[in-house]
């Protein structure tokens, strides 16, 4: 797998919100952004520090970006990044958008990430 993938700075939190809530303002600024509405819920991915207390939340997250875009007839591409981790027992929340694959590490197992994606050799910057 030859792919280049950043990790990006920050630390970020997966947020559950009410299905009918609106977007919150805390979530916007500078850093990454997902926002993906449900039936069942409103899942937020944004930076930790903007994360008010009591909000239902998954924190310590580390974001590591397939540097793009990636071509929509690319298969197997988050694929072969879940199973290198699965590999390294390593849990992630992937995020794709309209250019490239976000994936979601947890601050702990961040190390171990990178080190299992150079070991199928990605480039991490």
């Amino acid at each position: 797998m030859e792919l280049k993938i950043k990790l990006l700075e920050g630390t970020y939190g997966v947020c559950r919100l009410g299905s009918d809530e609106p977007v919150p303002a805390w979530a916007s600024g500078g850093g990454f952004l997902s926002v993906a509405r449900t039936e069942d819920e409103l899942s937020l991915v944004c930076l930790q520090e903007r994360i008010p207390e009591g909000t239902i939340c998954e924190r310590d997250w580390r974001i590591l970006k397939v540097l793009g875009p990636l071509d929509f007839s690319l298969v197997g591409i988050l694929a072969s990044i879940s199973a290198a981790l699965a590999k390294a027992g390593v849990s992630i929340f992937a995020v794709s958008t309209y250019d490239t694959d976000y994936i979601l590490v947890r601050e702990k197992d961040i190390e171990k990430a990178v080190d299992a994606l150079k070991g199928e050799g990605c480039t991490v910057v």
